[in-house]
């Protein structure tokens, strides 16, 4: 089951269960949509992997299987793709 993590990874801001900007790659790293295509160019920047949207959970299932609320964030900041490796 999806954790659906709470944040993006690289400039944190805040990524609820209903949002429909939050994308994850196949090892579920979550990142928002305007990080994901601007800065890290469609590739996680932690295993190379691409990106696809994030499924948001019905409201109905949320309370047997709540979103995480453990924060990941790279506290420097994600690399520019070019950066990368």
């Amino acid at each position: 089951m999806l954790a659906l993590r709470p944040n993006c990874e690289c400039c944190d801001c805040d990524l609820p269960p209903e949002s429909e900007n939050a994308v994850i790659c196949s090892f579920e790293c979550t990142f928002c949509a305007t990080c994901a295509s601007d800065r890290l160019k469609g590739l996680c920047p932690n295993c190379g992997g691409e990106f696809a949207p994030r499924p948001i959970r019905p409201a109905s299932a949320l309370s047997k299987f709540p979103a995480s609320t453990q924060r990941v964030n790279k506290p420097a900041g994600c690399p520019a793709s070019g950066d990368m490796r």
